[in-house]
């Protein structure tokens, strides 16, 4: 928890005991349902929770925005980008519903109203969307494919509305099939842990 107070010192007391509550309940939802790798639980804040709030120092999001993250696993980057921003409506999807059943849980414990878990294939959700997070789920090209249609023109954040993907590694070659624009921001910039120094969000514009 000092982790995410570290990088947002300005949370309300509802978002401290909201980021506070995340542990327990994904450890009682995680003996249940193998969602967060066993071997690397108790580092849970800074390579689930902390790493989803990586696109919140990239782009903030305005009140009312929509926001759709594509195979939400169990609930990153949605469930941190949620408690953050509170007046930003969530969609978090997977086609494995056992998952959807942990997002499920995790957002009543917390008393989240702003993330709406979604069970199915993303291209059955006929909806348009301000932005579209994901951490990692396929490569780019398919990835576009899926959404690139149900992102709609303007900005409801700081930055255009677009793209908002966390990946680490090298990555030219697979932008590059896209035939789009890319802008990397190093999470390293952000963040001062060894665990982001080749991890970065990608973003293009809509």
């Amino acid at each position: 928890m000092e982790l995410i107070l570290k990088y947002f010192p300005d949370l309300s007391a509802e978002q401290r005991a909201q980021f506070e509550a995340l542990y327990g309940l994904y450890e009682d939802w995680n003996a249940k349902i193998n969602v967060v790798s066993r071997k690397d639980f108790d580092q849970l804040y800074l390579r689930h929770v902390l790493h989803s709030l990586a696109i919140a120092k990239v782009c903030r999001f305005e009140a009312g925005a929509e926001v759709l993250d594509v195979g939400c696993g169990g609930g990153f980057p949605s469930i941190p980008l949620a408690i953050l921003f509170p007046e930003v409506k969530f969609v978090a999807a997977d086609s494995i519903r056992k998952k959807i059943t942990v997002v499920e849980g995790v957002a009543k414990g917390l008393g989240l109203k702003n993330i709406e878990p979604r069970w199915g294939r993303v291209e059955e959700i006929n909806r348009h969307f301000d932005y579209v997070v994901s951490r990692a789920v396929t490569a780019m090209p398919e990835f576009v494919g899926w959404i690139w249609h149900k992102i709609r023109r303007g900005e409801k954040g700081s930055l255009p509305n677009g793209i908002l993907y966390l990946k680490g590694g090298d990555l030219a070659e697979e932008l590059a099939l896209t035939g789009m624009p890319w802008q990397l921001f190093d999470i390293s910039d952000y963040f001062e842990e060894e665990f982001f120094e080749t991890k970065k969000v990608v973003y293009t514009k809509k």
